[in-house]
């Protein structure tokens, strides 16, 4: 006895063999070799955008197979042979209405969910549960041909330029992909809002990186804002999506997400040595911050000893 064969099941258990075979560890972090897809989704705006980008690609789905099934019924049914005296008909009403009517519907559907999406990518609050907007830090990325500037104006304008490892500097491939990784990332806490400011400092460059689902151009003169929220520790990459000159295929982004008590951690010892503080982020430790002398200039007194 013959097993029966579901279809629908069959195709979607092939499709996820493939897409599972095709992604590598990091296939949330940058992209794949043979990636057909969007980059998995590491923010809740990108996973706004693959809802609906999924849900769109069933309507076209549909829409496609609609058109198809009348392309066939119009050759078998219409053909010279079996109309060898072909119709006259020279409109039908409510033919006409319904192809007018229908494609309105379908694009008004498509169009709702759109500008709610449209929406969230300018305000949190839609797409981030119980947000506090007094829990959001700000940072600011300008970018220069070609590389990009990073300030934290809400930690003492901690500022950093952000510059495509060479072939010769890059000393682990995996850690450091080709073409994608930098000497210093823009670190950031995950579950917090990230307000990114961006603006140009010579000609339009674009920040962009597909896994958090933002892509804004830096205009020189004006301040563009978004947002964004990394829900999980990694390396997200991303490059600079606006033509800019000679090099503007070597102008990545890193963001470097990391807990928020790592990322307080890194803040304060980044102040005092930048390389210090990566390097104890790549080691998996709480950067050590230098001891500050108290007010007035007094200088610490050493621990007595028991």
């Amino acid at each position: 006895m013959k097993q029966a064969i579901s279809w629908p099941g069959a195709l979607a258990a092939t499709g996820g063999a493939i897409l599972a075979s095709t992604a590598g560890p990091a296939s949330a972090e940058q992209p794949q070799p043979w990636e057909i897809t969007l980059q998995p989704a590491a923010s809740p705006i990108m996973e706004m955008i693959h809802s609906f980008n999924n849900g769109l690609l069933i309507v076209v789905t549909l829409i496609v197979l609609f058109v198809l099934a009348l392309l066939i019924v119009v050759m078998v049914r219409f053909n010279a042979r079996r109309n060898p005296v072909p119709s006259k008909t020279s409109h039908n009403t409510l033919v006409e209405v319904v192809w007018t009517v229908l494609p309105i519907l379908i694009l008004v559907g498509i169009a709702v969910p759109s500008f709610s999406l449209l929406l969230a990518q300018h305000d949190p609050a839609r797409a981030v549960p119980n947000y506090d907007p007094e829990t959001a830090i700000t940072i600011k990325a300008t970018g220069s041909q070609w590389f990009w500037t990073y300030t934290y104006p809400d930690h003492n304008d901690l500022e950093f330029d952000s510059l495509m490892l060479t072939d010769a500097e890059i000393t682990d491939p995996v850690k450091e992909p080709r073409l994608l990784a930098v000497n210093n990332q823009m670190v950031v806490p995950i579950g917090t809002v990230v307000h990114m400011q961006v603006i140009g400092a010579d000609v339009i460059h674009s920040f962009t990186v597909p896994s958090l689902g933002f892509k804004i151009d830096a205009i020189p003169g004006r301040l563009n804002e978004t947002w964004f929220l990394v829900e999980r520790e990694g390396v997200y990459y991303g490059q600079c999506s606006e033509l800019c000159g000679r090099d503007h295929a070597f102008m990545p982004i890193a963001v470097w997400a990391v807990s928020p008590e790592k990322f307080d951690a890194w803040v304060a010892a980044a102040a005092d040595d930048l390389d210090l503080a990566y390097a104890a982020l790549e080691d998996g430790a709480a950067p050590e911050v230098a001891p500050q002398a108290p007010e007035g200039g007094a200088e610490l007194a050493p621990a007595a000893n028991n």
